[in-house]
């Protein structure tokens, strides 16, 4: 059984054409919707925004593994354990916080 606890094995699944395919019939399946969003009776769906910065369009929705791929690798494309989540609420659920910089320059004079 395939492993995915490098970062390197989990780019490599997540760049695979099988994990493409699958992530955007789970987005069809969910309406391209927030599924924790939706439990908490709220609705957050993709804008299509497009992020001049990077190049590319900006990323609102995700499909996450409800058991982590990382623990439980035979689940890895098994669609009951996948689902549609905002990013916002992806971040929650894998204890990430990113906090806004403070700008230390902001006040200072400009010419």
């Amino acid at each position: 059984m395939t492993e995915y606890k490098s970062e390197e094995q989990k780019a490599k699944f997540y760049n695979s054409y099988a994990w493409r395919k699958l992530s955007k019939q789970i987005k069809e399946r969910d309406n391209n919707e927030c599924q924790e969003c939706k439990r908490n009776g709220l609705v957050t769906i993709d804008t299509n925004e497009y992020s001049e910065k990077a190049k590319r369009k900006k990323i609102k929705l995700v499909v996450h593994h409800i058991k982590e791929l990382e623990h439980h690798p035979e689940l890895a494309l098994d669609v009951e354990n996948l689902e549609v989540v905002c990013v916002d609420c992806h971040n929650k659920e894998h204890n990430r916080s990113f906090e806004k910089k403070i700008n230390k320059w902001e006040s200072d004079e400009r010419w």
